[in-house]
């Protein structure tokens, strides 16, 4: 049996087989689950194409997280085909030309208000549509990087994480009435289509893996993704409003 026999998850933010999201589907898949992924807009053809590379090829629902008339829309979506036992939430966006790359200061408040709209408020709304068919409870998980600290070019980008692990507390708060979870999982620097856009990311990479630990492997998304399909199944019943450091130790050790 696996940890997500007879669970229907969906995870968002399935861009191309590198990702985060990509793994904890596949690893979903093969730990028994029924996934179901979600994308929109331009980006449906890719989502659609890399849906195929999964062992098993899931449906694909619209979901822009921005547009409030999608969250009702994927509710009855997802209504349509049962219960939802989980939902990934991998949906982070910031301009790199402002947003990123070392100066905060340049940004100005509609690159910002985005930044926070897409990679923070998104997952009240992804909350908000899956909440009703989450009918005998569940877990949400999130994708974060520690923002504990002022990293390196990461500027705006950090602040929405900090705000995204601010609004799970929050939502562990309001739903756990419901018997629905919400953690996140802190993962160290990847080498993924979202990290290729940051300016200057080749600095995470120079020193994580020497000061991590327990190293640390910039192309190997799969420790991350097990921990995500860990907190996606019943053996984390109690446990919600947490953040899980899946980064090699290095949170532990500094910089």
């Amino acid at each position: 049996m696996g940890l997500l026999d007879g669970k229907r998850i969906l995870v968002t933010g399935v861009l191309n087989d590198d990702s985060i999201a990509f793994s904890v589907a596949r690893l979903a898949q093969e730990e028994g689950a029924e996934v179901v992924l979600t994308s929109f807009g331009r980006v449906r053809r890719i989502t659609d194409r890399v849906a195929k590379k999964l062992p098993v090829t899931p449906e694909v629902l619209d979901f822009d997280a921005t547009d409030p008339d999608h969250v009702p829309a994927l509710t009855e979506a997802l209504r349509g085909g049962g219960p939802v036992h989980g939902a990934l939430h991998a949906i982070a966006n910031a301009n790199p030309e402002t947003c990123l790359g070392g100066d905060v200061l340049r940004a100005g408040w509609d690159d910002v208000g985005m930044a926070l709209h897409v990679s923070a408020y998104s997952l009240k709304a992804l909350a908000e549509a899956v909440r009703p068919a989450m009918e005998g409870g569940g877990s949400l998980v999130g994708l974060d990087f520690d923002a504990r600290q002022a990293w390196p070019v990461y500027d705006w980008m950090g602040v929405a994480k900090a705000a995204l692990e601010s609004l799970t507390r929050y939502l562990a708060r309001d739903l756990g009435g419901d018997r629905i979870r919400v953690n996140l999982v802190a993962a160290g620097p990847l080498r993924t289509m979202s990290a290729k856009s940051i300016p200057g990311f080749e600095q995470f990479e120079a020193t994580w893996g020497a000061r991590a630990p327990l190293g640390w492997d910039i192309r190997d998304p799969e420790p991350v993704a097990r921990a995500c399909v860990a907190l996606l199944s019943d053996w984390f019943p109690a446990t919600t409003g947490e953040i899980v450091h899946v980064d090699g130790g290095f949170h532990a050790v500094g910089a």
